[in-house]
């Protein structure tokens, strides 16, 4: 059966210029037939573009770049093919698909599916984590340079500088029919499993399993994130006491002034954000 794919490689993400033109020769040694767009187009435009024509898109480039082709995936109900080629790779970590790049082209030209939730902010489609606070700070302060050079070590050290800046700011939560007054560093509301280059959102979050999972950090001093760290990398962070933790389908957050809203490492708006789900909205190779 003949195969006709959109490739969509940022050749600005962490490995996307070095490994682009393997990708290319790579995928047509596979029996894809590859299908190239204006690189004037965005992402999403591409897509629009081309629908019509291939049966997948496969993306090259890392979460930032699988976010932006979200919206339009869902959109024309096309299946997704990833190569991992950024520098935290979230969504393909989740999955549990190959780094290795043969071995991500050979998933990316199969044929096995698996349908994945995805959650939405303010009407933008998110695949890991959306957050306001501290990571949306980061996510405005890591150059795309710094991550190219230094990768997932780039999160951290720009992470440690900007915790020690931040401070504590109140939110007002409402779901499930109720409204809370909080006062937090951050505030996450995951849809997968993984997030900042590594990172879990809790212990047993899946990008299927038809919940957000929310939680709040409600600390005081930066030495109380260090000593969480460990939690964090295993999604145990909600059994802290001053850590807020609970699932949704639905969710608002309002702030005195507005904040900005981080959704898979990109900027895209600013409070009030209101939070859904629509489940099973794309199609995933896997392996």
């Amino acid at each position: 059966m003949s195969l006709r794919a959109l490739l969509l490689i940022n050749r600005f993400s962490r490995h996307g210029q070095r490994h682009w033109q393997q990708a290319v020769d790579q995928l047509r040694a596979a029996g894809v037939m590859i299908v190239m767009p204006d690189p004037s187009l965005s992402i999403a435009e591409a897509i629009d573009r081309h629908a019509a024509e291939v049966d997948r898109v496969i993306v090259g480039g890392g979460d930032g770049s699988l976010n932006a082709a979200a919206d339009a995936l869902i959109r024309h109900q096309l299946p997704l093919a990833i190569l991992p080629l950024g520098t935290a790779n979230d969504l393909a970590r989740t999955l549990n698909l190959p780094r290795d790049l043969p071995q991500a082209i050979s998933v990316a030209a199969g044929h096995k599916l698996r349908d994945i939730d995805v959650g939405i902010v303010n009407q933008r489609a998110f695949f890991n984590v959306a957050s306001i606070g501290f990571s949306a700070s980061l996510a405005k302060n890591l150059t795309a340079a710094s991550k190219k050079r230094w990768g997932v070590l780039g999160y951290a050290l720009a992470a440690i500088k900007i915790f020690r800046q931040s401070r504590p700011f109140t939110l007002w939560l409402e779901h499930d029919g109720k409204r809370e007054k909080v006062k937090t560093l951050q505030l996450s509301v995951g849809n997968g499993r993984f997030y900042g280059g590594g990172m879990a959102v809790a212990e047993d979050a899946a990008p299927d399993d038809g919940r957000l999972d929310v939680y709040s950090l409600e600390l005081h001093h930066w030495w109380e994130m260090m000593a969480l760290l460990p939690a964090l990398r295993r999604g145990t962070q909600g059994r802290w006491r001053k850590v807020r933790a609970f699932p949704a389908t639905a969710l608002i957050v309002e702030t005195r002034r507005p904040h900005d809203i981080n959704a898979d490492g990109e900027i895209v708006g600013t409070t009030p954000a209101h939070f859904s789900l629509r489940r099973h909205a794309v199609r995933v190779f896997v392996g």
